[in-house]
C-alpha cells in the first residue's frame, strides 16, 4: 500500500481514537482534534526527523510543542499510534491518576510531552526558548509548533512573534490552525483577527498558507516547503486552514463541538463515518 494510503488510514484511525476518548470520559474538545488530525499524522509520520527513544532533552532531533493544549486527544492518538506509549493506554484518557490529563503535562513522565500546555498564548514563547537552546547546543533540527487562530488573542503571542524575527529563530515552524471557530464563536465574531498571514509577514516573518488543512498531500507539501524556508534569517509560519470536527458531519461547520463529548448516539453515527482501520484500543 502506498505510503499516503497508509497514512490516511492512519488519520481515520486516529479520528476514532478522538472520539472514542472523550465520549468514554464525557469530556474533551473533539471539534480542534478531529480538525488537525491530517496535521499531526503529516509531522510525526513524514515532516519530523525523530530519534528512536524520548528524552526531554530532544537534542540531535526535532521538537514540537502544542500550544493550544485543549485538543490533547488527537495528540495521544498520534503519540501512542507513534508507539511512544501502549495505545491501550488512550482508554485511561482524563481518568484520576492518569498520564493522559486534559492538558498535557509533564510530572507523570508520559514520552512525548516536554511541556504542559493548555494555558492559551505560551506556547510561541516555548517553542522559541527551545529552538534557540538547539542554537546554542550547536543542533541543526528544527522546532515546530501548533496554534489555535483563537488563541492569538492572547498578547503575549505578539511579544514573542516579535521576538522571533527580531532575534532572527530561522528554526522555527510555527503552524496556526485557522478553523475560524473558538469556545464561544466565530472568531470574527469574538474578536477578529483579520488577516493573519499578513499580520505575521508584517512582524518579520517568512509565511506561506495550506489552503486545505484536511487535505493530507496539501498539509505534507506545504510542511516540507516550510522546512525548507528554514536557515534564512527568519522564522517561519504556516497558517493552515481547517475545518473544526472534521469527517463527522454534524461537528462541522459549527463552534459547538470545540469542548463537547458525543452522546452514545451520536458516537455510533461519527463512528459509523469513520469505518476501523488499524484496530481500536
Amino acid at each position: 500500500m502506498p505510503k499516503t494510503e497508509e497514512l490516511q488510514d492512519l488519520v481515520v484511525q486516529v479520528r476514532r481514537d478522538i472520539l472514542r476518548m472523550v465520549h468514554k470520559v464525557n469530556s474533551g474538545h473533539p471539534g480542534g482534534s478531529l480538525g488537525c488530525t491530517e496535521f499531526f499524522v503529516a509531522l510525526y509520520n513524514e515532516i519530523m526527523d525523530l530519534k528512536d527513544g524520548f528524552d526531554m532533552d530532544g537534542i540531535g532531533e526535532d521538537l514540537f510543542f502544542l500550544s493550544n493544549g485543549h485538543i490533547s486527544p488527537v495528540f495521544y492518538s498520534v503519540l501512542a499510534r507513534k508507539g511512544y506509549f501502549p495505545v491501550e493506554e488512550l482508554n485511561t484518557f482524563r481518568l484520576i491518576d492518569s498520564r493522559l490529563q486534559g492538558h498535557p503535562t509533564t510530572h507523570e513522565g508520559l514520552p512525548g510531552i516536554r511541556v504542559a500546555s493548555g494555558s492559551l498564548g505560551q506556547g510561541m514563547s516555548v517553542a522559541i526558548g527551545a529552538a534557540l537552546a538547539k542554537k546554542l547546543n550547536g543542533d541543526d533540527h528544527l522546532v515546530f509548533s501548533l496554534h489555535g487562530d483563537g488563541e492569538l488573542q492572547e498578547g503575549q503571542n505578539w511579544e514573542a512573534i516579535m521576538f522571533a524575527a527580531g532575534n532572527k529563530v530561522d528554526n522555527l515552524i510555527a503552524t496556526v490552525d485557522r478553523n475560524g471557530q473558538q469556545i464561544d464563536g466565530g472568531t470574527e465574531d469574538v474578536l477578529p483577527l483579520g488577516d493573519v498571514a499578513e499580520k505575521f509577514k508584517v512582524f518579520g516573518w517568512d509565511v506561506l498558507e495550506i489552503e486545505n488543512g484536511n487535505d493530507l498531500k496539501q498539509v505534507i507539501a506545504g510542511l516540507n516547503e516550510a522546512k525548507s524556508r528554514t536557515g534564512k534569517g527568519k522564522p517561519v509560519c504556516v497558517v493552515m486552514t481547517t475545518e473544526m470536527g472534521n469527517g463527522v458531519d454534524f461537528m462541522m461547520h459549527t463552534h459547538a463541538w470545540h469542548g463537547k463529548a458525543p452522546s452514545d448516539e451520536q458516537l455510533a453515527i461519527a463512528l459509523e463515518q469513520n469505518p476501523e482501520t488499524l484496530g481500536d484500543y
